[in-house]
């Protein structure tokens, strides 16, 4: 190793070491790579490991040269570059030196001039604004002086008293400034004047304000328009706004407090009083009055006083309205005597809803007839009590005016509230009107979209507390009691309809629907009083009346319907295997249909209100339905929508109740009286039927062999024949007492039982079918399923999917059957089940 090391030149081991310090890991391309040697010399061991290092040096001393050698050629580039830059430094630096002698010859004193004249054209305009702002200094100072002598002049023997008004409103644009200003307090001063002018304006504003209210107050005493209207415009000429709308304020209250004192003293003390809806219509007219004067003034308010400016005097208004409002509905109060009749109708006890839901106590000597005396000395009992208790007629009298009276004053405070927001966007618009940007079209259209809000001080108001205290708490009281009493007395005038019997033969004296007398009885209260509780328009009276309804119908009606389903005319047979007696069957499928048809009310009431002008087809139904509207009764934010959830939960809640109770009586009237005469019917139909039967039967039962003569005959009566038969007299006697709906619930159950006892009884001929009996009870089963399923009743074939389907294997030829075992070799059975749509499963 050293004499090798010792061969080694001195040049090779400086290339070696300066290869290994420039040998640093480049990012360049990968030909261009300088590697560490994997190895030093200080670890050579061998001869082979010498030379290797060698040629590792050998190829890194190439790549060093190449590199260098590349070096070198670009430094010849880069001279010329550079000499090239030097030859252009040259030229420019004698351009700047031409460049700076011209600007110091030449331009120079130019820039100089330049500068001199528009720093005395800067001077001239300063000294010209200057000029116009004394000048329009002095015109303000004369306007001033103008003023304060004219006011003087027009206060003096002249008296003209628009003239000085009109001389103070021109005073009030000038300002403050100016007014108080050292200069028009020495120019303004005379001889007639000499007080300062803004001491001169001030006086004159009191002394023309004194006098304005003395003649707009003598004016209203003598009932003079036209003077009243001449100083009412004078007061904001003279700055004093609000004192004019506070004194038209109190004028208009005097004229809205005689007008309702007179209407309401026209019938205090007389028979108009008693009569009617006298109190109804004067609180109307109090309030058509003051929406007259609002209406009517509030163009020349506005015109005269600004934008906006109607909102105070309709807010002073309101505190009359407030106080004649009150004395109208304490009045009405006193002379209906509503707190004695609430106190009746908290202390009312419903007898005899209460006594039928009681548990029924067993007759000492049996059941009374249907016009016993024991029954009649009931009924009169009941009808006494009735008499002598509280006057029905009388609440719903008192319940119709108390609606009209909530609905005139929804209507109110649906005017007010848009004249209030009509003010305050043309306040809004005219504080405005100076920017035509696009804001200001966002402003206007978002004002436009704005929601209708009640005013704060109608809803602090006394009359809108009145309103709730002696209107609308009454209206929730007596119309929950209305409808309880209705519902009371429905159910004991109810009369069942006439004529009906299960037999074909006799045709029923009554029409379809067949439903009792309590069922119309009880919903057109009920649609009466959702029609007056919707026409207050007051969201606090839907809110309290509409759950009410809902919960009479549920526990009331609905539950005098399932104490009579239960307890009256539960359909049992007497001796077990025999049917019910056929008025119970009646009377049990006419309360089934009280129930459906009750359903159908409510849906149809609730209905008429939620589609409203969708729902109509001519003028007058749109007309008609447009007033109906809830948008239209219910403008403010948010109580349409109340309204409209509100009549959803009562529909919602009254065919939950009543679809659960018509399903358990549908499922009675299942159990107990077609149920045991479907499985004899199905029996009947397939008795003395065989199924392992030969051609010529087989031709027989379908109806055309022949006879020897040439000549053929039809077959015998077979299982259709038996079961339509059957079929008929089970179903159509109760498909002509129950309605639609009823009979479809039935039918469905129905056909659910039929399906799997129809199917056991195919599973039964297991054994003892050959191939034309498979033909024969196939189409046996079809011609049942077409009976049950008559009148596109199509739906009603799926229950008998697994009938049809067994009946479909057992007549399969054999290439079909080979060809369904082929197909299932390589597949499981249930696969193949699920993929052709079989609802049997792969054992079956």
């Amino acid at each position: 190793y050293r004499s090798l090391m010792s061969a080694m030149s001195v040049q090779q081991m400086s290339m070696f070491h300066g290869a290994q310090r420039d040998t640093v890991p480049q990012t360049s391309k990968p030909g261009n790579a300088v590697k560490v040697l994997p190895c030093e010399l200080d670890h050579v061991v061998s001869l082979a490991e010498v030379q290797a290092t060698m040629g590792k040096l050998c190829q890194q001393e190439a790549i060093v040269t190449q590199r260098l050698n590349a070096l070198v050629a670009s430094q010849n580039e880069l001279n010329r570059s550079l000499a090239r830059l030097d030859i252009s430094r040259a030229t420019l630096g004698s351009q700047a030196v031409s460049t700076r002698s011209i600007g110091n010859t030449m331009l120079s004193n130019a820039a100089l001039a330049a500068k001199r004249i528009s720093a005395a054209v800067s001077r001239l305009d300063l000294e010209q604004a200057r000029v116009k702002e004394t000048l329009h200094v002095v015109e303000q100072v004369a306007e001033v002086k103008t003023c304060v002598l004219g006011v003087t002049g027009s206060m003096g023997a002249a008296q003209d008293w628009e003239a000085a008004a009109a001389y103070l409103n021109r005073a009030s644009r000038i300002p403050p400034s100016v007014i108080n200003g050292s200069f028009a307090e020495e120019i303004v001063p005379t001889s007639e004047v000499p007080d300062l002018p803004k001491t001169t304006l001030e006086q004159a504003a009191e002394s023309l304000q004194g006098l304005f209210l003395r003649e707009f107050q003598r004016a209203a005493t003598e009932n003079n328009g036209s003077k009243v209207t001449r100083f009412f415009k004078l007061f904001p000429l003279i700055g004093k706004s609000g004192v004019g709308l506070d004194v038209y304020g109190r004028y208009v209250c005097q004229s809205v407090a005689a007008r309702a004192r007179s209407n309401l003293n026209a019938g205090t003390g007389g028979s108009q009083a008693t009569e009617g809806f006298f109190y109804a219509n004067a609180l109307t007219k109090l309030f058509e009055h003051i929406a007259q004067i609002v209406e009517h003034h509030g163009g020349l308010v506005e015109l005269h006083y600004g934008a906006g400016s109607m909102v105070r005097v309709i807010e002073r208004l309101q505190t009359e309205a407030d106080i004649q409002g009150g004395i109208i509905i304490d009045t009405w109060s006193d002379e209906r005597s509503i707190d004695r009749r609430l106190t009746d109708i908290r202390s009312y006890a419903f007898t005899f809803l209460v006594q039928s839901f009681l548990p029924a106590q067993p007759a000492r000597s049996g059941t009374p007839r249907a016009g016993s005396p024991n029954k009649r000395r009931v009924l009169g009992d009941s009808r006494r009590q009735d008499e002598e208790g509280i006057d029905t007629k009388g609440i719903d009298a008192l319940l119709s005016e108390m609606t009209a009276m909530a609905a005139r004053w929804s209507l109110y405070c649906r005017f007010i509230a848009l004249q209030c927001k009509v003010g305050r966007q043309s306040w809004i618009s005219q504080m405005e009107s100076a920017d035509h940007s696009t804001k200001q079209e966002s402003t206007q259209k978002k004002m436009e979209h704005e929601v209708l809000k009640v005013p704060s001080f109608i809803t602090t108001s006394a009359l809108n507390r009145k309103m709730a205290d002696r209107i609308t708490t009454p209206i929730n009281a007596m119309t929950t009691f209305l409808l309880r009493r209705s519902v009371e007395r429905a159910f004991q005038l109810d009369e069942q309809p006439s004529g009906l019997s299960l037999n074909l033969a006799k045709p029923p004296h009554s029409h379809a629907p067949y439903i009792s007398s309590a069922v119309d009885d009880v919903m057109y209260i009920v649609n009466q009083v959702v029609e007056r509780s919707l026409a207050t328009s007051q969201r606090s009276v839907v809110s309290s009346v509409l759950p009410s309804v809902t919960r009479v119908l549920d526990s009331d009606f609905i539950g005098m319907l399932q104490r009579k389903m239960r307890d009256e005319c539960y359909p049992k047979a007497a001796v077990q295997g025999a049917l019910p007696p056929e008025n119970t069957i009646l009377a049990f499928l006419v309360l089934i249909n009280d129930l459906d048809i009750g359903c159908d009310y409510v849906r149809r009431i609730v209905q008429s209100w939620l589609e409203g002008f969708h729902g109509a087809d001519s003028y007058e139904e749109k007309v008609e339905a447009s007033s109906k509207s809830l948008d239209s009764l219910y403008p403010f934010e948010g109580d349409a929508s109340h309204a409209a959830n509100m009549l959803k939960s009562l529909q919602q809640s009254f065919e939950a109740k009543a679809s659960e109770l018509i399903g358990d009586g549908i499922y009675v009237v299942f159990k107990n009286v077609v149920k045991p005469r479907l499985r004899p019917l199905l029996s009947d139909a397939f008795r003395d039927i065989d199924y392992q039967m030969n051609e010529e039967g087989h031709a027989e039962a379908k109806g055309f062999i022949e006879d020897d003569d040439g000549s053929d005959h039809g077959a015998d009566e077979g299982a259709q024949d038996h079961f339509q038969r059957g079929w008929d007299a089970l179903t159509k006697p109760v498909a002509r007492i129950f309605t639609n709906s009823n009979y479809e619930r039935l039918l469905n159950t129905v056909v659910s039982y039929l399906a799997d006892v129809l199917e056991k009884r195919i599973w039964s001929y297991y054994g003892r079918i050959n191939d034309y009996g498979a033909i024969r009870l196939e189409r046996d089963v079809a011609g049942l399923v077409n009976i049950v399923v008559r009148g596109s009743r199509y739906g009603l074939r799926d229950a008998f999917a697994r009938c049809t389907q067994i009946c479909l294997i057992m007549n399969m030829e054999e290439d079909e059957w080979a060809e369904t075992q082929t197909s299932s070799a390589s597949v499981s059975v249930s696969d193949v089940v699920q993929d052709a749509g079989w609802i049997l499963d792969g054992d079956e």
